[in-house]
């Protein structure tokens, strides 16, 4: 069962884009997440007292915790809610915040003291190249502009969260572990809409099924997910999943909302999954 861990995270992970497409007609990107980690709060605060999950022990635990769920929630759901929210196609955002593995490689054998073997660069490229076939058709959608920007926030802060986890605070509850990422993630939100946005949400019900599918499906079952493999495996080897991402954005965009796949797409796609494949099987 384990060994789907991973398929299930890219799948429940590449939701997120779908959820965005149906929440944020409805609401500002930052009023969005805000809303979103009051609801995940308040559901796992309830999950861990009536489970007695333990709670961490050593104060520079929760400072831990607590500062990678900000660079993973907050900055890295914030950069890609803005760049969708203004425009910029889901497509040219998921290709940017692809190129986090390759990140994480340069980062992992820095940081870690991971050794990245040569097959695992070459499969980190051809996965890229693979993501960059799939998304190239998007670039003609809408001019880049500033809206790159919180795009590449997004993609530094992931790739720090996952660094920073995977060196500070790899193993922690779960239950109680959520709680502490997004207490702070909710804060650093709030000041986001206090300063720059203004909280606007309209409570429809495409934005209250949005809203459900997100508190529910990913930030308790992706972000789960995302933990326990950060937990189990190398920084890479987690960090290539990443890669399938939005090829699997694309699949699901095709079945349900009817949006045409090439045939350089699909060979794209063939390429990223070689990729990630070459990654996790070098030793």
């Amino acid at each position: 069962m384990q060994r789907l861990y991973p398929l299930f995270f890219v799948f429940l992970w590449s939701t997120g884009f779908i959820g965005a497409k149906y929440g944020l007609p409805y609401a500002g990107p930052l009023s969005f997440l805000l809303t979103r980690y009051g609801c995940v709060i308040a559901l796992m605060t309830a999950v861990a007292l009536a489970t007695r999950a333990p709670w961490p022990k050593e104060p520079m635990q929760w400072v831990h915790i607590g500062v990678s769920g900000v660079l993973v929630h907050a900055i890295y759901l914030g950069g890609v809610f803005i760049a969708i929210g203004h425009g910029l196609p889901a497509g040219i955002t998921a290709l940017v915040v692809g190129m986090q593995p390759l990140l994480t490689a340069v980062g992992a054998g820095w940081l870690l003291g991971e050794k990245v073997s040569a097959r695992q660069w070459g499969g980190l490229a051809l996965g890229f190249i693979g993501v960059v076939l799939v998304v190239s058709g998007k670039f003609g959608d809408a001019t880049l502009g500033a809206m790159l920007w919180p795009a590449i926030a997004a993609l530094l802060a992931i790739t720090a969260g996952t660094l920073y986890q995977k060196r500070f605070c790899a193993r922690f509850d779960l239950r109680t572990g959520s709680v502490i990422q997004f207490v702070p993630t909710a804060a650093v939100t709030a000041l986001g809409v206090i300063f720059f946005e203004g909280y606007r949400v309209e409570w429809t019900g495409e934005f209250v099924f949005a809203l459900a599918w997100l508190v529910l499906v990913l930030s308790v079952g992706a972000i789960s997910l995302l933990n326990l493999l950060i937990r189990s495996g190398s920084a890479v080897n987690v960090a290539s999943l990443f890669y399938l991402t939005p090829l699997s954005t694309a699949l699901v965009a095709w079945l349900m909302f009817g949006e045409r796949l090439t045939v350089l797409a699909a060979f794209g796609m063939a390429l990223a999954v070689s990729g990630v494949y070459l990654v996790a099987r070098a030793k």
